[in-house]
């Protein structure tokens, strides 16, 4: 054993001699490299195209959806997706024009396994008084339906569910396990690298007296992972609605199993400010290190687009953004049980998120609001469908229907939210090397997402110090895009020499859909004040329109016929390319860009339900409107 010990001491040294030596020539060093391959394709390592999927769709096992009468379970949903033509649950043929390229089915984890038995009226439901009253309504079908799944969602909002339910459909008892698992088998099933990942996940519906704090959960692993919890709630006594609650479970999970997770909000405009807070929390908590460090660990990415309302930017925080009014809810908390005042909006949309972010980033070192974005439908119907001339709705109740414009989202005393203000929204678009759960997973976690309120618009957005006009004329835009810069959801790079930040930008019309208007950047910073300022740039646009003395470029124009509801392209142009710099750059302000493509006015939903039905519209309905695209941000941190 000495002997043997001496040599392999003797052997390191004599290697590491020979090795220190040995320095090869400059021509001998170039031949241990190979020649750049003839083809500009071969040996790519970066994302070469994105890949469409919906991250938020529930099922019949969601208790609202169910309730509301969806009968499809999940193997519907995935075919679905897949561009299986399939019946939904009012018995109409449906399919979706082009097929996802992934999904994460994220059906509600509170009583889970509620509504298939209430459905068939199982006993155990039927003996608790409101159990059978629920039961009855929902047998009765029409309007009694209908009280009955609001009446199920006011008493979960308010917490008043029969303690009886709680503890058939919460951890713990059999059915909320044997539908945990019968979800994580289905997307196991239907989960094909490589042509279609079907991701496994949840949604942890925190709504504390109406107000929206929802967050989706999507898990990179299989069945062997995931099957060894169960996921969270938030009734109590067996969950809590404080996001704490999800962060502890998030490193149960990650600890207990080796597998990976991230969560992502929505509808922070229906939270009536409690989204994105900077001094206190809805549970009595502070924004302090403890938690701005948990939210940026757990929700790297933000769903900003939805039927519920699109949530990037509100007109009363960004007056001087003529595109900020697009698909606003702005009533008041998800029940209406409190009304919108306008002190609320700030702590609610994406933008202003970003920004509070930047505040929170110079008093903690760490930024809580740094996200993705993306866009999801939030179908209750099993139906991933963001398409305006196919728009399944938002619940059963809402299908397509000569009378579904007229019913409301919600209604009470408070206020209303009219059907006809539902949004055929939105999908996200993720810039990943493979179609598998790691690779989507990854680009979730490093950022490179972008949010569509539909439209299937590419869109790519790098950032860098030295890029020039020059480089908007090569077609491997990425491969310059990613050599002398980075990709949407990154860090720019440290700052070289005295100059701005230059960015490469370039967006394309949906092969199938409306031409581009323009392009514009959206920048955010902390000033040396320490006020937070925002301005929208116009960076490239069609048809030659010039600025007017104040720099606004004209409206595009409006080729839609509502008599029809059609439009031509025959404004506005295909694509959109350009190299923009920071004319007004502060080198020693926190500061970040995003990019927002936006398309020609085109037909809503309700247009086409007038054609095809003769359904009747409002008199005050928004008839057309410009879908658009929003990039996840680029942030500049100052040297220290």
């Amino acid at each position: 054993m000495l002997r043997t010990f001496v040599y392999s001491i003797s052997l390191g040294l004599a290697s590491s001699t020979v090795f220190a030596d040995a320095v090869p020539s400059e021509e001998a060093a170039a031949g241990l490299f190979p020649d750049q391959p003839y083809s500009p394709y071969a040996e790519r390592t970066f994302p070469e195209r994105p890949l469409w999927g919906d991250s938020h769709l529930h099922t019949g096992l969601s208790l609202d959806a169910g309730a509301f009468g969806n009968t499809l379970l999940p193997d519907e949903a995935w075919r679905f997706a897949k561009g299986e033509q399939v019946i939904s649950s009012t018995g109409q043929p449906v399919r979706l024009a082009r097929p996802l390229d992934w999904m994460v089915l994220t059906d509600h984890t509170d009583l889970m396994g509620f509504a298939p038995d209430l459905q068939v009226g199982k006993p155990g439901i039927l003996a608790d008084p409101k159990g059978l009253e629920w039961y009855t309504g929902y047998k009765a079908g029409g309007e009694e339906a209908g009280k009955a799944a609001f009446d199920i969602i006011t008493n979960f909002s308010q917490m008043t569910l029969p303690e009886i339910l709680l503890e058939s459909y919460s951890p713990g008892a059999d059915a909320f396990a044997f539908t945990w698992e019968q979800i994580v088998l289905a997307a196991e099933e239907h989960n094909d690298p490589g042509n279609f990942t079907a991701f496994i996940g949840f949604e942890w519906t925190s709504v504390p007296k109406g107000f929206n704090l929802h967050r989706n959960v999507m898990l990179r692993d299989g069945p062997i992972r995931a099957l060894q919890m169960v996921p969270p709630v938030t009734q109590p006594p067996f969950g809590d609605t404080d996001p704490k609650a999800l962060y502890a479970w998030l490193e149960d999970y990650q600890e207990k199993t080796g597998g990976r997770a991230v969560a992502f909000a929505h509808n922070g405009n229906l939270s009536n400010g409690w989204m994105f807070p900077t001094e206190d929390t809805y549970h009595g908590g502070k924004v302090d290190e403890e938690y701005v460090a948990a939210r940026a660990k757990w929700e790297p990415h933000y769903e900003v687009t939805q039927i519920k309302g699109d949530g990037e930017a509100h007109p009363f925080l960004s007056p001087g953004d003529e595109f900020a009014d697009y698909e606003n809810w702005d009533v008041g908390n998800l029940d209406i049980t409190e009304l919108k005042t306008d002190d609320m909006l700030a702590g609610e949309y994406a933008r202003e998120a970003l920004k509070r972010g930047l505040l929170l980033e110079e008093k903690f070192g760490v930024n809580p609001y740094k996200f993705g974005m993306g866009g999801a439908t939030d179908s209750h119907t099993s139906l991933a469908t963001a398409e305006e001339d196919n728009f399944f709705g938002k619940s059963v109740s809402v299908e397509p229907s000569a009378t579904r414009i007229k019913h409301p989202f919600i209604a009470n005393d408070l206020g209303e939210i009219p059907g006809d203000l539902l949004v055929a929204s939105g999908y996200t678009a993720v810039w990943a090397t493979d179609n598998t759960r790691a690779a989507i997973f990854d680009a979730f976690k490093r950022r490179e997402t972008y949010a569509t309120t539909g439209p299937r618009i590419g869109l790519r957005f790098f950032g860098g110090w030295d890029f020039s006009d020059a480089d908007v004329e090569t077609r491997f835009l990425a491969d310059v895009g990613y050599t002398k810069g980075v990709p949407m959801g990154s860090d720019l790079r440290p700052r070289e020499g005295e100059g701005a930040p230059a960015f490469l930008i370039a967006a394309l019309r949906d092969p199938v859909g409306a031409n581009l208007d323009r392009v514009q950047v959206v920048k955010g910073w902390l000033d040396s004040e320490g006020a937070l300022q925002e301005k929208v740039y116009d960076v490239a646009w069609s048809d030659n329109r010039a600025a007017d003395q104040n720099g606004k470029i004209p409206a595009v124009g409006n080729t839609v016929d509502v008599e029809t509801a059609s439009w031509t392209n025959t404004i506005g142009t295909a694509e959109l390319v350009t190299v923009w710099s920071d004319p007004e750059f502060d080198p020693d302000a926190r500061a970040f860009y995003y990019v927002r493509a936006i398309e020609i006015p085109t037909p809503r939903w309700i247009l086409y339900d007038k054609l095809r039905f003769g359904a009747e519209l409002p008199e005050d309905a928004v008839l057309t409107h410009q879908e658009r695209a929003y990039s996840s941000p680029i942030w500049y941190t100052p040297a220290e």
